[in-house]
């Protein structure tokens, strides 16, 4: 699950510099890598044994 969460989390990172250098859709581009990154970090944090 996790390695799948990395993926989608690479694809949104590629979309949002393309978003970037050609304006396209980059509010919810940002809006929804927020959300994979909030997620990857609750994730993280999740499965460590702390």
């Amino acid at each position: 699950m996790l390695s799948i969460l990395w993926g989608i989390v690479v694809v949104l990172v590629a979309f949002w510099a393309l978003g970037l250098t050609l304006h396209i859709a980059g509010n919810l581009i940002h809006a929804v890598l927020l959300l994979a990154i909030a997620l990857a970090i609750y994730n993280f944090f999740k499965t460590r044994d702390v």
